[in-house]
C-alpha cells in the first residue's frame, strides 16, 4: 500500500545523533567506546534515562541515578557531559525533506523521546510548526520503545488531519533498531537511518514526493 503519511524520529533523524557526541566524550574521558549507549539498553524500561524521558526524574535525579548506574558497572561517568551530547545540529537535507512533504498535503509526526517538552523558541523547538502532531515522551508519560506510544501517533496524526490513517500507509524514520520493531509490528513502513541521504531516497520511493 502506497504510504500517505509519516512519521520521524527527532534525535539521530532530523538532527545529528547523540551517538557520535557520546563516543567522543568516551574518548576524552578514556571510556571504552559505547559504554553510555550500553547504559542505556540495560534494564530499558526502568533505568535512569528510562525514567528520565518519562519525566519520572528530573535533571538532578537522572545525573544522580545515572552516575550510579555507570559506578556500578565499573566506570566514573559525568552525567552532564552525557546531557550536553544531546542537543545534535540539524540536518538541513532532512527539514527540507520534511517541508516537501508538507506541502505535498502528506500528514506528518514528530514522534520523539526527550526529557523535556520542547521550546519553540529553540531550533529545535522550531521544527515543531512542520508536523501536524508532535509526541514527546516527557509530556506523555511514555515512550518509544514501548508499544502505547504508537497508536497514540497515529490516533493523534489521524484525527489532526480528520480521517483515519491505515497503519499500513504509515511510514516511520528513527536511528534505532529497537524503536522500529514495534512500529513494524503494527504494520508501519519502517526506515532505519543509518545513512541520511539513503533514508531519504527510500522515503521518496514510498511516499512518491521528491524530497530534495
Amino acid at each position: 500500500m502506497t504510504v500517505t503519511a509519516v512519521v520521524f524520529d527527532l534525535g539521530g533523524v532530523i538532527t545529528s545523533s547523540p551517538l557520535a557526541a557520546f563516543h567522543d566524550y568516551e574518548r576524552d574521558a578514556g571510556l571504552p567506546v559505547g559504554l553510555i549507549a550500553r547504559l542505556n539498553t540495560e534494564n530499558a524500561h526502568a533505568n535512569a534515562w528510562a525514567r528520565f524521558e518519562r519525566s519520572e526524574l528530573d535533571r538532578d535525579g537522572f545525573a544522580e541515578v545515572f552516575e550510579a548506574e555507570a559506578r556500578a558497572a565499573g566506570y566514573d561517568v559525568d552525567a552532564t557531559r552525557v546531557l550536553a551530547a544531546l542537543t545534535g545540529p540539524v540536518r538541513p537535507e532532512v527539514v527540507t525533506a520534511v517541508r516537501h512533504l508538507g506541502a505535498a498535503g502528506v500528514p506528518l509526526a514528530l514522534l520523539t523521546n526527550n526529557a523535556a517538552p520542547m521550546d519553540p523558541a529553540t531550533e529545535h523547538g522550531a521544527l515543531m510548526e512542520l508536523f501536524d502532531v508532535v509526541v514527546e515522551s516527557s509530556v506523555e508519560g511514555i515512550r518509544k520503545p514501548e508499544p502505547d506510544i504508537y497508536p497514540l501517533t497515529l490516533e493523534r496524526l489521524s484525527r489532526a488531519v480528520a480521517r483515519e490513517i491505515d497503519p499500513t500507509e504509515v511510514a516511520y524514520l528513527d536511528d534505532l533498531g529497537p524503536n522500529l520493531k514495534p512500529a513494524r509490528a503494527l504494520g508501519w513502513q519502517t526506515v532505519k537511518v543509518v545513512d541520511p541521504a539513503e533514508a531519504l531516497a527510500e522515503l521518496a520511493r514510498l511516499t512518491g514526493v521528491r524530497l530534495a
